[in-house]
C-alpha cells in the first residue's frame, strides 16, 4: 500500500521536469497532486505531479545556502601583463603537459625518417618507440583518417602532403613543427 506523500507549499524539491531532475519551489497547490513551481535558477514556472517529486525538500535558505559555497570555490582569473598573451600561455603550457597526437607522433616519426611513409610503417614506428599508444583495432587507419581530415582542412598550412597512395611526407609546416 502506498502511502501518500506529504509536498510542503514554499520548499524546494528535487522534480523531473523535461527528462532532468531540477531544484523547485513548489508556489501552490492545483489539487489532485498536482502543484505548480519555479525552477530555482531561472525562476521559470512548471507544473509537476506528486510522482514526479524527489526527496523530502528543504527550505529555500538551505537550498541558497547550497548553492553558495559552490560559486565562491571558483577562484577568479588573474589579470594578465600587458606584454603577456594570455592564450599562447595556456596553449604552450597545454603542449608540455599532454602526451602527443597520434597526429603529433606521425610528424615526429616522418621527420625522424626524413622519406614519405605509409601509416602502417608510421603506427608500427610510433607504438615501437612509445610515442604514441592506443587500444584501437585498426590504429593505421585511424592515422591515416587524422591525416586525410587535416589535408582538408587545413589545405596548404597542413603539416602533410600525400606523396603517393597511402604515402605521406611533411611539408614545410611539418617539418617547422617537428
Amino acid at each position: 500500500m502506498n502511502a501518500k506523500r506529504k509536498i510542503e507549499i514554499g520548499m524546494v524539491y528535487s522534480v523531473k521536469v523535461a527528462g532532468s531532475f531540477l531544484p523547485v519551489r513548489i508556489d501552490k497547490s492545483l489539487g489532485h497532486g498536482r502543484y505548480e513551481g519555479a525552477v530555482m535558477p531561472n525562476g521559470k514556472t512548471v507544473k509537476t505531479c506528486t510522482d514526479a517529486v524527489k526527496g523530502d525538500g528543504e527550505t529555500l535558505d538551505q537550498w541558497k545556502a547550497k548553492q553558495a559555497p559552490k560559486q565562491q570555490d571558483v577562484p577568479a582569473p588573474l589579470p594578465a601583463a600587458k606584454d603577456e598573451k594570455p592564450k599562447a600561455v595556456t596553449k604552450a603550457k597545454g603542449k608540455k603537459d599532454r602526451k602527443p597526437s597520434g597526429l603529433d607522433a606521425a610528424v615526429a616519426v616522418l621527420s625522424e625518417a626524413g622519406k614519405p611513409m605509409n601509416c602502417g610503417d608510421m603506427v608500427a614506428r610510433m607504438l615501437e618507440t612509445g610515442l604514441w599508444q592506443t587500444n584501437g583495432k585498426t590504429p593505421a587507419a585511424t592515422i591515416y583518417a587524422g591525416i586525410i581530415t587535416e589535408i582538408a582542412k587545413k589545405g596548404d598550412k597542413s603539416r602533410f602532403r600525400k606523396t603517393d597512395r597511402g604515402h605521406f611526407e611533411l611539408t614545410a609546416a611539418g617539418k617547422e613543427v617537428a
